[in-house]
């Protein structure tokens, strides 16, 4: 990794403003009873956002009177805007990127706590410092920031934390949040509700027969399954379960991808990438029989809605990252790295996912939907 001056320049910039700073900021010190103004922070990708959610309720629970404000990132901080516990949000735009600006905005509110539930560095934890936040707590804390936090000690790293969603509630108990409910959770508006329907009425789907989700596109290459075997699932459960839709779905970006495989299933498949946006995915999700994905944030959605899932997975952990509770409503097929360890979840090739095939695919689907596999509910099989 090449070395970033503005990077350099801004590490060394906030060590000399440390080294002045006077304020007693140690965990020790910290005093739940005086916040009246509180910064969360979950600004990478939606599904880490998801992760987040039950902290954020745990907080506002610990805090039910305090001032809440999120920054979380641009590109899905539309879904989480009428999210009760938060009472405003503030967009993060990823490396920096209007990251002057987004301190000037975030210092006008003179937070007394910034709880960092993900972020990345070298951006996260300067931004809550230069916030003017006394109290910053954020786990893990073992990035070369570790200085600017109130629990500089004892250092952890994501192998001490488990689950994602025990990391983020790990790091609200730093402020005195007790961790009652695991659930994910999203507010969905009802126009959306209605939006969703009038879109599967216009697909002539119809209640009764199962309706299946697949998504084939991932934020990485490694992380997304072959188009053919989405295509082979697809035709068989077409085949096997009478009346049965395909919904693909996706970005605008992954509509290409989306429409070619819906072709290649043919009859009984459509595709709503492009056509649902993020705000209604979750009112779109929440009608699939099961859902059928990569480690991706529908993923997350779909745990949140409560829909069944079969997660493939193969360079990332679903030990911190998939189910966390109600596991037997879903199913996780994991396949070993075939560089491990691994030389990085963001390759460019899907070696590893080649070996999830579409047999236990398939079977995994119809275990879900209470069928067996090798059997067809019309006996053509």
């Amino acid at each position: 990794m090449g070395f970033n001056p503005i990077e350099g320049l801004l590490y060394a910039a906030l060590k000399t403003i440390r080294f002045f700073d006077k304020r007693d900021r140690d965990v020790l010190r910290f005093n739940p009873d005086a916040v009246k103004k509180i910064l969360v922070v979950s600004s990478t990708a939606l599904g880490d956002t998801l992760l987040s959610t039950p902290a954020v309720r745990a907080v506002r629970r610990r805090y039910p009177k305090s001032l809440i404000i999120a920054c979380f990132n641009k590109d899905n901080m539309e879904l989480f805007s009428n999210n009760p516990h938060i009472d405003g949000v503030i967009a993060f735009h990823g490396g920096y990127k209007k990251f002057w600006s987004a301190v000037k905005e975030l210092k006008k509110f003179k937070f007394d706590l910034a709880l960092i539930l993900h972020g990345n560095e070298p951006q996260a934890t300067p931004l809550c410092y230069l916030s003017g936040a006394r109290f910053i707590f954020k786990l893990p804390n073992d990035s070369r920031y570790n200085f600017l936090l109130s629990n500089r000690t004892p250092v952890l790293g994501w192998v001490d934390l488990g689950h994602g969603i025990e990391a983020r509630l790990k790091t609200a108990a730093l402020a005195g949040c007790k961790a009652i409910d695991p659930r994910m959770e999203l507010f969905v508006h009802a126009e959306l509700e209605e939006e969703v329907d009038g879109f599967l009425k216009g697909e002539g789907v119809i209640g009764g027969a199962p309706l299946i989700g697949f998504q084939p596109g991932a934020s990485t290459k490694s992380r997304m399954w072959f188009a053919d075997r989405f295509i082979e699932l697809g035709k068989r459960l077409v085949k096997d379960i009478p009346g049965v839709r395909i919904a693909l779905t996706g970005s605008p970006a992954e509509k290409p991808l989306c429409d070619c495989i819906a072709e290649g299933i043919g009859p009984g498949a459509l595709c709503a990438a492009g056509r649902i946006d993020l705000t209604g995915l979750p009112s779109l999700i929440k009608r699939f029989s099961v859902f059928v994905t990569g480690d991706t944030g529908p993923m997350h959605i779909a745990y949140t809605t409560g829909t069944p899932v079969v997660a493939l997975y193969a360079v990332s952990d679903p030990g911190r990252t998939g189910p966390f509770y109600s596991q037997e409503r879903h199913r996780v097929i994991k396949k070993d790295r075939t560089c491990d360890p691994c030389v990085s979840k963001k390759c460019e090739y899907q070696k590893c996912m080649e070996y999830i095939t579409v047999d236990e695919v398939d079977e995994a689907v119809k275990e879900l939907l209470c069928l067996p596999s090798n059997v067809s509910i019309g006996g053509r099989r």
